[in-house]
């Protein structure tokens, strides 16, 4: 009642300032604070003293004056909240759609009068707003499933780590797609004072599976109805977002809302700002029950003790199978469901304001829960549509989902000072190693990258793929950056097999290859292409950790190491399936060489057949690679005996050599300590020889480099001294290394590179 007649006051105290300005302010700030002799608080964050009522001494008024300009700001917040109240309290006041901006203290006021009950029941009396402490950890859960849904996830909780001042703990119920791709970029994010927990979405379908579900999010839609059952039995709370929710505040402002659930309150959630449940938006609509509006469940709160106090488990399923009767399935999935237990069960929901959930799907009434940018809290792209969805401010919403996906998510691994993390092994062995480098030597900073972890987001696209069953399957592995991928469509048109890529790229250029990717027909018609972002990170090219990633991931028990910048003879692919067999490589230490040419033209007419590429090195318009700057490399390959050759052959290892070879999946990774131009693939093939694999020269198979412009590597390690002289140190590092691993064999690779 306290509530009503403070907004009936303030209505009065307003409707006189817009007809006796400025005199009527004076009767605001002295008078319009009062009821019944005692003084009534603005704010919504503070609780004021009490004080004697306004008497006419200056002394009194000046001071007055000062603590309430202190006060301004948050008494104009709280002003416009209930003169909103007052408009939707009034019969005869016309409602404006651009008046109305709402508190925190309070829902959103504008409900139907069958929801005034839980209106009343949510108001919170004037007060202090209870804070989150300092350290207290904040707890968040997220259903995702699905490659795309991955990405998402990212930008939300960018946005999320953007704001934040407390330790947070993510609760994630995720399918084994995921969770793979989710587990390895917080282990490589490593985020300070972030827990992350999985718990398998596919454990839960049978749960939910026998609700028929229209909506796109398919069963992992209706998962969020599970959770007091899959969350930890001593979890009490816990905020529940959908993937494509986007943060503008601090979250621990919504964790504290929590303190405002009174009574039998456990729900907390924001009104639907759509007609969806009216049942008005076409000819025969017929929603699911709902209480007006109905609720959005993109943001949840949820008060887990009490709900399974109250046994929420079998109150939903009750429900759901009553309604289902009538209603056959969902058409917005676990939200229709929440909507039909509340109906019955007003009393379970405590009423968000709706910056909490400003929902852009078309026709919503988003534009009525904010005035200003410092409004918005919570950003809901809950259109299918999702950024190409209709708004008036859309382009304002859009760039501020963009600035979060491609914000540099190395930028975020803030500390929490004052606040105790969990001891983390891979951070402590971190630490520990970088602490055993020594500053002052001249090769640090390429010392210092073997050790750096590189945030890593595998399967950034869709990818599909099951092994050939004969188990001959090879996938060709490569790495690039943003200035090879205008490569990718040709090698995909040259290799129908399996592919696994590694990309160097920053957030921004990640996206920059999304779209370019999705503008692709020929890119998107491949989904056996695995595409795994490692983003940058200090001054060097991770060039063989990039391999590394790349080779990790492969579902084929063969692999062929490549380069972007080569692209593989038509039929290759089939050739080395045929090759794997025939040299018995799944019981013998092989690789197999695929022999390398290069050509200087940037439009080059494609040999289809060997015979066609002698002729053409004959004419000049192909040469064997590198020949004129590092012959090195590729002479041990023979390419005398190699235009012959109608039997694969064998070679011997020889100082520098780095062909491209078909292994087993098994094969030894690169070394970490190269890193740009240099010894990447020569300490490789170095380590394969020391394993005694056998190095076999396929006489029918080729593939061919195709120019461009120099890598900002091999500029580097002609123009700097030192990083030639780094390059040297790490070699002979290297080389004592395998002394040590290999003993008395390796000692041949002193020698060599000695009488090189």
């Amino acid at each position: 009642m306290l509530g009503i007649c403070r907004g009936r006051r303030k209505f009065l105290a307003a409707s006189l300032t817009v007809l006796f300005v400025p005199a009527i302010t004076w009767i605001y700030l002295f008078a319009g604070s009062f009821e019944d002799g005692k003084p009534v608080s603005l704010s919504p964050l503070e609780s004021q003293p009490h004080s004697p009522r306004y008497t006419a001494s200056s002394q009194r008024e000046r001071e007055s004056l000062e603590v309430r300009m202190r006060e301004v700001e948050e008494e104009n917040r709280m002003l416009r909240k209930q003169l909103s109240l007052a408009q939707s309290r009034s019969p005869s006041h016309h409602r404006s759609n651009h008046s109305k901006t709402y508190s925190m203290e309070e829902g959103t006021g504008d409900s139907e009068s069958l929801r005034a009950g839980i209106v009343a029941g949510n108001s919170s009396e004037c007060g202090q707003q209870p804070a989150v402490e300092k350290c207290e950890t904040i707890h968040v859960a997220i259903v995702c499933a699905g490659y795309n849904a991955s990405r998402d996830v990212v930008t939300l909780v960018k946005s999320v780590l953007f704001h934040r001042r407390n330790p947070l703990h993510f609760h994630l119920i995720a399918d084994a797609i995921a969770k793979q791709i989710l587990a390895t970029l917080f282990q490589t994010w490593m985020v300070p004072a972030v827990r992350i927990d999985f718990y398998d979405a596919d454990e839960l379908k049978s749960e939910v599976s026998w609700i028929p579900n229209k909506h796109y999010s398919g069963i992992y839609g209706l998962m969020k109805l599970v959770l007091t059952k899959t969350l930890p039995s001593n979890l009490e709370r816990v905020i529940v977002l959908d993937t494509d929710i986007t943060f503008a505040t601090d979250i621990a402002e919504l964790w504290a809302v929590f303190h405002k659930f009174k009574g039998q309150q456990v729900l907390g959630l924001v009104e639907n700002q759509s007609d969806w449940y009216l049942g008005n938006l076409w000819k025969n609509h017929r929603p699911w029950p709902a209480l007006g509006r109905g609720y959005n469940t993109g943001v949840i709160l949820l008060l887990l003790d009490k709900l399974r106090k109250m046994k929420w488990e079998q109150m939903w399923r009750l429900t759901a199978e009553r309604e289902l009767m009538s209603m056959l399935s969902t058409s917005l999935a676990d939200q229709d469901i929440f909507n039909a237990v509340i109906k019955q069960n007003p009393f379970l929901v405590y009423q968000l304001p709706c910056f909490w959930n400003v929902q852009l799907s078309d026709h919503t009434r988003s534009e009525q829960c904010y005035r200003d940018v410092s409004d918005l809290k919570v950003i809901h792209w809950n259109s299918p549509k999702k950024l190409r969805v209709k708004n008036k401010h859309v382009e304002f919403f859009r760039n501020l989902y963009l600035t979060f996906l491609e914000y540099d998510g190395n930028l975020l691994r803030r500390e929490l000072f004052g606040c105790p993390s969990e001891a983390d092994v891979n951070s402590e062995n971190l630490q520990k190693q970088l602490s055993e480098l020594d500053e002052d030597d001249l090769c640090y900073e390429f010392r210092r990258e073997r050790f750096t972890v590189h945030r890593t987001h595998l399967y950034f696209l869709h990818y599909e793929y099951e092994p050939a069953s004969d188990n001959t399957d090879v996938t060709l592995v490569a790495q690039l950056s943003m200035d090879r991928l205008q490569m990718l469509e040709a090698i995909c048109k040259h290799w129908e097999g399996p592919i696994s890529l590694a990309l160097y790229l920053s957030d921004a250029e990640a996206q920059q290859f999304l779209r370019y990717a999705q503008g692709s027909e020929v890119l998107m018609s491949r989904h056996n292409v695995g595409y795994h972002i490692v983003y940058k990170e200090g001054q060097f090219y991770p060039v063989n950790l990039l391999r590394n990633v790349a080779m990790k991931h492969i579902s084929t028990p063969y692999m062929f190491l490549s380069d972007i910048d080569f692209l593989p003879m038509y039929g290759l692919y089939e050739y080395l399936r045929k090759s794997v067999i025939q040299l018995d490589l799944a019981n013998t230490k092989k690789a197999l060489i695929v022999p390398a040419f290069e050509t200087l033209r940037y439009r080059l007419s494609f040999p289809k057949s060997k015979a066609e590429l002698l002729s053409m090195l004959d004419m000049g318009t192909l040469f064997t690679f590198r020949y004129h700057v590092w012959t090195k490399g590729h002479a041990p390959t023979n390419f005398a005996k190699w235009r012959t050759a109608t039997t694969p052959y064998r070679v011997e290892w020889e100082a520098d050599f780095e062909p491209y070879v078909v292994v087993r999946k098994d094969c030894p990774e690169y070394d970490r300590r190269f890193v740009g131009f240099g010894w990447n693939k020569v300490a490789h093939i170095m380590e394969l020889d020391a394993q005694e694999y056998e190095f076999t020269v396929l006489p029918n198979a080729y593939m061919i480099h195709m120019p461009h412009a120099p890598s900002f590597d091999i500029t580097k390690f002609r123009s700097n001294k030192q990083y030639r002289i780094c390059l040297k140190t790490l070699k002979e590092e290297f080389q004592q290394d395998m002394s040590r691993h290999y003993g008395f064999a390796a000692l041949k690779y002193l020698t060599a590179e000695n009488n090189s």
